[in-house]
């Protein structure tokens, strides 16, 4: 079974459902410390663990309810928001980033290379990962970490607990 944890609408949850899938949609901060462990093979949570109130408990909690755990969140340490905030002076909108500082359902803004850190805080094993452009397609590239962590403006990684 998959489970998808999300504070968001669920719109992709009712897609899911039409197609024949069973989907769980709750509130990632407080709803998954309900879950028995190994509850599902897959857990989803999408453009969501910058918004959660403690996110390395849900990490926690997501690794321990699923065998795999699919994270996927907006990059902050992306090159064109460094060059907003340093010549802008502000906290800069995009079109991945569309509400204000005021507006922002985000609370945690964290880089690609924050999450890898909380990843070994956590003992996940990344299993793939990959940094997305500003289309949602993959990078091509053979590079280090901190490049990806300049170009991509999404990232999705697949984790798994460490045996």
């Amino acid at each position: 079974m998959t489970a998808a944890a999300s504070n968001c609408r669920g719109e992709g949850v009712n897609e899911c459902v039409a197609k024949g899938l069973a989907v769980i949609q709750g509130n990632a901060d407080t709803d998954l410390a309900d879950y028995p462990d190994d509850a599902f093979d897959y857990v989803i949570l999408s453009q969501t663990l910058q918004a959660t109130q403690h996110p390395r408990v849900v990490l926690e909690h997501l690794l321990r309810i699923a065998r795999h755990a699919v994270v996927s969140f907006p990059n902050f340490g992306h090159w064109k928001i460094r060059l907003l905030l340093l010549f802008g002076g502000q906290m800069p909108t995009t079109a991945n980033l569309p509400d204000t500082w005021y507006d922002t359902p985000n609370i945690h803004f964290c880089t690609i290379k924050d999450f890898r850190q909380l990843c070994d805080v956590v003992g996940a094993k990344m299993e793939k990962a990959v940094a997305l452009n500003a289309w949602g397609r993959p990078l091509r590239l053979n590079a280090p970490w901190w490049f990806w962590n300049l170009l991509g403006e999404q990232a999705v990684f697949l984790l798994s607990r460490r045996p």
